[in-house]
């Protein structure tokens, strides 16, 4: 899998932080590539979409989001 992309998780909350992880680009994340804490970081955001993080968005790995 060729991870040109980033999977970007942005905060809704003032107390969480960005969270990023590699992607293709269609957005799907390896998570057999990921470590344990990675690949549960990656859970828990994709847990509370909608509640603490908005829905995730796909970015070449360069680019950047302004801070909300």
């Amino acid at each position: 899998m060729s991870f040109t992309r980033e999977l970007r998780f942005l905060p809704i909350t003032e107390s969480m932080q960005c969270l990023t992880f590699p992607c293709d680009a269609a957005g799907r994340v390896d998570l057999d590539s990921l470590g344990d804490r990675a690949r549960n970081t990656y859970l828990f955001a994709r847990a509370l979409m909608g509640r603490d993080y908005a829905f995730p968005v796909i970015c070449p790995c360069d680019s950047t989001i302004p801070a909300q």
